[in-house]
C-alpha cells in the first residue's frame, strides 16, 4: 500500500502536459497559460483625470476656500475619448471628466463638488495639491510588463487587464477530456423511480464538476451493470473517445468488482492499487497506451477525497499548471479530533468567516450530509489527536 505522497509522485511521474491552444479571452476563464502574457500598452496610455472637474495649475488655486473662492475663466471641454489643443493658462481651466486627457498646462483636477458654475466662469472653493486627482500614463502597468506567467491560472483579473491592454486572446494549455463511468447493479440514474434496494447514482455529476473545476471536460458515460463483459466494453469506448476514464465503484476485492480485471484484458497496464488513505484505500492508476484510468472507491466521499488529492493535480499538471494542489488556509480548531487508525484521515471540516475549523458531521465514507456541509479536509496523521483550539492547516477545494 502506498503512501500518498509516492501516489501522486507516480501519477505525475506518468503525466506531461498535452500541449497548448489559442483561445478568446472571453472564453478564458480558469485556463491555465501555456506562455507569458504581457501589457501590450501602459495602462493608462496617457496622463488622465480621476474625476469629473476641472483641470488646473495648482498654484492658480492653491489659497482656494468657500471663503476665498478663486474664479477661472472655463477655455474649452474635454470629454473622454476627446484630445483638446487648448493650454491651461494662468487663471484659466478646461473642464474634464473622468478618463479625459489631460490638458497642457494642468497639473491638477478639481473635483466637481468643489467649485461653483458662473458663467464662462468656475469658481474654486478648495485648494488642490500638485497632481491631485491625476492618473498617469503607465502607473498601474508598463507596456511588456507580464500579466500572467506560463502555467499561472487565467483568473478574471488577469483576463481584464489583458483585454485592457489590448489582448483578445492567449495561448493556453489543452483540456482533458474524461470520460466518467460508473459501476454497479444497485445504482439508478436521479429522476427515475426506484426499485427495492436500488439508491440514486450521484458520483457521475458530482465528478463533472469537480472536473470542470479543474479545467478538465466531462463525458458522463451511461452506467454500467456488475459485469466483467459491461466493465470491459465501457473501459473500451471510454478510452476511445477521453483522454482519461474515471471509474466509481468496482475497484476492491469483491466478486463484482470487475474495473482492474476488465482493464487488464484490454491490454491496460496497473501501476498501482491502494493508497494509505482514509477514506480512499482502494484507488486504481494506470495507462492504456497513451490514456490513463483512475479508477475511484464507490463510496460518495470516498471518491470525493480521492478526486481531489489524485486526479486533480493529475488534471492540472496536464494542462501545465505550476500549482496543481489544493488550497490551504490556516484555521483554529473548534474541535477535538482523534484518529485512532493506521492510515491517514482526512476529515470533513466547515471553517467559519472567523477561521474556527469543525467537523462537518459523521465521518463515514458514505455520509453526504457531512460533505454537504463541509468546505475544507483536515489531514490528520494516524493514531494522531488534536485538542480543540490548536491551529491546523485545512485543504481547501472551494473557489476563493
Amino acid at each position: 500500500m502506498l503512501s500518498l505522497e509516492e501516489a501522486q509522485a507516480r501519477v505525475f511521474a506518468a503525466i506531461t502536459p498535452m500541449g497548448s491552444e489559442v483561445v478568446p479571452l472571453v472564453s478564458g476563464a480558469r485556463r491555465i497559460a501555456a506562455e507569458d502574457a504581457v501589457a501590450g500598452i501602459d495602462l493608462p496610455r496617457f496622463d488622465n483625470s480621476a474625476m469629473d472637474g476641472f483641470a488646473v495649475r495648482s498654484e492658480d488655486v492653491r489659497s482656494a476656500s468657500e471663503a476665498n473662492p478663486i474664479r477661472l475663466r472655463v477655455n474649452d471641454t474635454v470629454a473622454a475619448g476627446q484630445q483638446s489643443s487648448a493650454i491651461v493658462t494662468p487663471l484659466a481651466a478646461i473642464r474634464v471628466f473622468t478618463g479625459s486627457p489631460m490638458p497642457a498646462g494642468a497639473d491638477a483636477v478639481v473635483m466637481q463638488e468643489d467649485t461653483r458654475s458662473a458663467g464662462q466662469f468656475v469658481e474654486v472653493l478648495d485648494s488642490v495639491k500638485p497632481w491631485e486627482h491625476v492618473r498617469f500614463r503607465g502607473e498601474d502597468l508598463k507596456r511588456g510588463e507580464t500579466i500572467v506567467r506560463r502555467g499561472e491560472v487565467l483568473t478574471v483579473g488577469r483576463i481584464s487587464a489583458l483585454a485592457a491592454t489590448g489582448s483578445a486572446e492567449i495561448r493556453v494549455g489543452k483540456r482533458p477530456v474524461v470520460a466518467l463511468l460508473s459501476t454497479g447493479d444497485e445504482l439508478c440514474e436521479p429522476g427515475t423511480p426506484l426499485a427495492p434496494g436500488q439508491i440514486y447514482e450521484s458520483n457521475r455529476v458530482m465528478l463533472a464538476n469537480l472536473i470542470a473545476d479543474a479545467g478538465g471536460i466531462a463525458i458522463p458515460f451511461p452506467l454500467v451493470p456488475d459485469t466483467l463483459a459491461a466493465t470491459r466494453a465501457a473501459l473500451e469506448k471510454g478510452l476511445s473517445e477521453a483522454d482519461a476514464v474515471i471509474t466509481t465503484g468496482g475497484v476492491s476485492v469483491g466478486e463484482r468488482d470487475f474495473v482492474k480485471a476488465a482493464f487488464e484484458e484490454i491490454g491496460g497496464v496497473q501501476d498501482f492499487w491502494r493508497v494509505a488513505i482514509r477514506p480512499g484505500k482502494p484507488f486504481v492508476f494506470g495507462k492504456w497506451r497513451e490514456k490513463f484510468l483512475f479508477g475511484l472507491p464507490g463510496n460518495p466521499v470516498s471518491a470525493f477525497v480521492t478526486f481531489l488529492l489524485l486526479v486533480r493535480p493529475a488534471l492540472r499538471q496536464w494542462q501545465g499548471a505550476t500549482e496543481t494542489g489544493l488550497r490551504r488556509r490556516q484555521a483554529v480548531l473548534g474541535d477535538a479530533i482523534v484518529n485512532s487508525g493506521d492510515r491517514r484521515h482526512f476529515v470533513r471540516v466547515t471553517v467559519d468567516a472567523d477561521g474556527v475549523a469543525c467537523l462537518a458531521g459523521v465521518q463515514a465514507s458514505h455520509t453526504l450530509g457531512s460533505l454537504a456541509r463541509s468546505n475544507g479536509l483536515l489531514d490528520l496523521a494516524p493514531h494522531a489527536s488534536l485538542r480543540s483550539g490548536e491551529k491546523v492547516d485545512v485543504l481547501h477545494w472551494q473557489a476563493a
